[in-house]
């Protein structure tokens, strides 16, 4: 199973329904709040050229946006399908 790192903020629905989902599909990850962490956040930039959690990065696949749209992408990258 690829690499998997989760940026997050505190009191994030969205960020909270990934991590229930990558939990509930038993992939292991990384949780990086951003918010307490100025590395995490310039680190996250970096890698996803977006400024807003969550953002979930499977490999090479970056995946950002609300919990509805990354569902979709975040089960394809872990079935091998992204």
């Amino acid at each position: 199973m690829p690499d998997i790192t989760l940026y997050t903020v505190p009191q994030c629905a969205d960020c909270e329904a990934i991590k229930r989902l990558l939990q509930r599909e038993g992939a292991a990850f990384t949780e990086r709040n951003v918010r307490g962490d100025p590395q995490a956040l310039a680190e996250m930039q970096r890698r996803a050229d977006v400024r807003i959690a969550p953002v979930t990065i499977i490999g090479d696949e970056v995946v950002y946006g609300p919990f509805s749209d990354q569902r979709p992408r975040i089960l394809a990258a872990l079935s091998g399908r992204a």
